[in-house]
């Protein structure tokens, strides 16, 4: 069992400091295939809501291996998806879950966002819909490198958010990190928009997860955990969910105060 090298709580919410990327993915995953499991015994089916970036890399593999879950019992959703990149595209999210967890495991159902649908409009109700018909019982989720979670970035972020999903402008510094983190090669070619979850639509969620290392983070987990709440760092919400862990490594951990 690996445990925190340092754990802590910030209002609500739970933090826990790992040595690396590996034991903070493997951490996560064993506390969340717990919850899992322990959700399945029960109720009939369990919906989860997948990130898709590579801070989840490490907690994809492991969770893939945690074994006791009836996967066909499992509804995934996922939290975002660009709007405007060819269907083929490798940088799509799905591209991304497919890869890394949805064609691996035997899913009860996946259900998509749609980036490249004719009506994204359509498409934002279409999915506020299917979360309307099962809420979900989990959330995995990152932080971004301006605070984001989902693509909530700071200029459209609304903590009462009236709507479950939504279409986005993304700022620049999102934009940037998706460049940063080797997903598209400049700036340009990174969408302007996307469909996300609503804060809310996350919030709903009965527990979240939430992992995020490295040291380009470092700034907005140190922002999530001591700052002023706000939507100027949208991820500080999460110190309000009664059931929320914030999972860093001591890259992503390296700003956060030792008192």
């Amino acid at each position: 069992m690996v445990r925190p090298e340092r754990s802590f709580e910030k209002d609500k919410l739970m933090v826990e400091i790992y040595r690396d990327r590996p034991a903070m993915g493997q951490a996560a995953a064993a506390c969340a295939a717990r919850k899992m499991r322990e959700l399945l015994e029960e109720r009939e089916s369990v919906n989860v809501a997948f990130a898709a970036a590579p801070s989840q890399n490490e907690f994809l593999e492991a969770l893939i291996n945690e074994d006791g879950i009836d996967w066909q019992r499992v509804r995934a959703f996922h939290l975002d998806e660009y709007l405007g990149l060819p269907s083929d595209a490798p940088q799509r999210f799905r591209v991304f879950l497919d890869e890394h967890i949805f064609s691996q495991l035997d899913f009860m159902e996946v259900h998509y966002l749609r980036g490249d649908a004719g009506s994204p409009e359509r498409e934002a109700q279409r999915y506020a819909d299917l979360l309307r018909e099962y809420p979900l019982d989990i959330a995995f989720i990152g932080i971004g490198e301006n605070g984001h979670i989902a693509f909530n970035d700071p200029p459209v972020a609304d903590f009462a958010d009236p709507c479950l999903v939504k279409i986005v402008t993304l700022d620049e510094k999102c934009r940037r990190q998706q460049v940063n983190d080797g997903c598209f090669p400049s700036i340009d070619k990174v969408p302007t928009q996307a469909l996300t979850l609503t804060i809310p639509a996350v919030m709903s969620a009965e527990f979240i997860y939430c992992m995020v290392p490295g040291k380009t983070k470092q700034e907005a987990v140190k922002e999530t955990i001591e700052g002023q709440m706000g939507t100027h760092c949208p991820a500080t919400i999460l110190r309000t969910h009664d059931a929320a862990i914030l999972y860093v490594d001591q890259d992503s951990a390296n700003l956060i105060s030792r008192s």
